[in-house]
């Protein structure tokens, strides 16, 4: 049997439990003891039964189940005053401070499906998917007007006598502290979600609330795949309770962005817009991303633009739209966009990638030094390593470039290209364990994971094992699959071995042509005049 709890894998046949793919120590009766309270749900289990059901037949007292409480919080890295995984119930017992998703285990199975135990997000730029969602639906901007009064009906009914006003207050709580957008802010959002469940475990807002805020662990914040597939559970069962409750399509939506499953991401993002066209911005914004993802250059275009014009704080689309206005051809509106976003929202680890990342396509490299130099100042994003990676090798210094990459695989173990970049430079890939990672990225892909990305990860391999027609193999299928920057190609080191290839070549030259018919389509689309006047004096 596994369990999927927080942020946790725990094995039980194995006795192992895992944080972000990383083993924590936790043996013995510390196993033995969350073992058995994960048993138990969120019931509080007091000292006495633990004794009868950890300890027999031993004979130990109140004072060793203390103790050994103390141990099996040490091991997991809580905290007493603020519990994330155990709390103390005072003259009761302990209680878990979530409810541990249960799965039989086959063949050794992690317990999450599909490429995010594989792959985690995929290359660079698709770690800034959901952009949009990251802040809306954490925000009290997720919930619509007439959503809040209906939620303040039903927490009425639910808590009759006035303690409904605890709960909402919980809420709002939990609501600000997520839309700061931060990690410990996510997480404290997250602690008061699930406080509001362990009173009312029905409660539609909270369910909601933290979908949307496991999604960001793993999005926004570098966690595992447990936070998004926790996320996911919670949007099902809000589904399958009301088949046309927009929000909670969102949410399922976010959780498969997050984990990199794009077809079933698109999906639900439409349907949410379908259900609610005007509560739904940040789906449409969202669904316009991977649009772009997917080389819908016109169609995402008109998507933000559509977000865009509901005045809302979309402080990222902007970020979207310059994106796919660099990709279109307007670099100079592109180049407004985002530096205006660079000097306004200096907290945005997104923002603060997306600018040097610009300018070094761009050809701008000791703009795009500085630029990168004041990022990371600010809060830490991969793409910022694996840019300063780059700017290395166009150096040619191989072993800065192999540490920068080692940096970029810190922040976020086991996800995108930053290992298999970091083995390729520092002379240490071996064929076996290249062979292995490709299979995973197979795997990945054949599980859902289509991101163009995941391609120019394959190419990269390839090209490391010797073999550059299966590199150009995998640069044509991140095209089809909607890759579309040629500026990246052209610029980057890492494609300097391919770049005189005639099969390379005629890739650009498709991607050019593909570019130009998005470009005529976007002519039409409402607001693109404006757009680009705009910060034109």
């Amino acid at each position: 049997m596994q369990y999927v709890f927080v942020d946790l894998s725990i094995d039980l046949d194995a006795r192992r439990v895992t944080r972000d793919g990383v083993d924590l120590q936790l043996q013995g009766l510390s196993f033995d003891l969350l073992a058995y309270l994960l048993a138990q749900g969120e019931r509080v289990v007091g000292a006495d039964e633990l004794i009868a059901k950890v300890w027999a037949p031993a004979l130990v007292n109140e004072e060793t189940v203390t103790q050994r409480v103390k141990l099996l919080r040490q091991a997991l890295g809580d905290d007493s005053r603020r519990p994330r995984y155990l709390r103390t119930v005072r003259g009761r017992g302990y209680q878990l401070c979530a409810v541990p998703l249960a799965h039989a285990a086959a063949d050794g199975a992690d317990p999450t499906d599909g490429a995010e135990r594989l792959l985690g997000r995929p290359w660079a730029k698709a770690a800034a998917a959901a952009l949009v969602i990251a802040i809306l639906m954490l925000g009290a901007l997720w919930w619509p007007r007439a959503e809040q009064v209906a939620e303040r009906r039903s927490l009425a009914k639910l808590h009759p006598g006035g303690s409904d006003t605890a709960a909402v207050g919980l809420l709002e709580r939990a609501r600000y502290y997520a839309g700061i957008g931060q990690r410990d802010d996510t997480l404290r959002a997250i602690d008061l979600y699930r406080q509001v469940l362990a009173d009312d475990g029905d409660s539609i807002d909270a369910r909601l609330g933290l979908s949307f805020a496991c999604s960001a662990m793993m999005c926004q914040h570098n966690g595992g795949s447990q936070w998004a597939f926790e996320a996911e559970q919670l949007a099902q069962t809000l589904i399958a309770q009301d088949p046309a409750h927009a929000a909670a399509y969102a949410a399922r939506a976010y959780a498969a962005d997050c984990r990199g499953l794009i077809d079933r991401a698109m999906a639900d993002y439409a349907h949410a817009v379908k259900l609610d066209p005007a509560g739904r911005l940040d789906s449409l914004a969202s669904l316009a991303h991977l649009q772009a993802v997917r080389g819908e250059l016109s169609r995402a275009l008109a998507g933000n633009l559509r977000a865009r014009s509901g005045r809302h704080n979309l402080r990222l689309v902007d970020l979207q739209l310059a994106h796919t206005l660099e990709l279109l051809g307007y670099a100079g509106a592109a180049e407004r966009l985002l530096q205006r976003s660079f000097q306004l929202h200096p907290d945005s680890a997104f923002i603060a990638a997306a600018w040097p990342a610009y300018l070094y396509r761009q050809g701008r490299l000791q703009q795009a030094r500085e630029a990168l130099a004041q990022a990371q100042q600010r809060p830490q994003h991969p793409d910022l390593w694996l840019l300063a990676a780059e700017l290395a090798l166009l150096d040619g210094d191989t072993a800065a470039a192999a540490d920068t990459y080692a940096k970029a695989a810190a922040l976020k173990p086991g996800s995108g290209p930053a290992e298999s970049l970091h083995r390729i430079h520092s002379a240490t890939l071996d064929r076996t364990w290249a062979q292995a990672r490709l299979q995973q990225l197979a795997q990945g892909i054949e599980a859902g994971d289509r991101w163009p990305d995941n391609w120019l990860e394959i190419a990269q391999l390839q090209l490391a094992l010797g073999d550059p027609d299966s590199a150009l193999d995998a640069l044509d299928q991140a095209r089809q699959a909607g890759y579309r920057d040629r500026a990246e190609l052209t610029v980057s080191p890492l494609w300097r071995p391919l770049r005189n290839h005639p099969r390379f070549i005629a890739l650009l030259e498709k991607i050019a042509t593909a570019v130009a018919a998005e470009r005529e389509k976007a002519r039409l689309v409402p607001g693109l005049a404006e757009l680009l006047a705009e910060g034109v004096s």
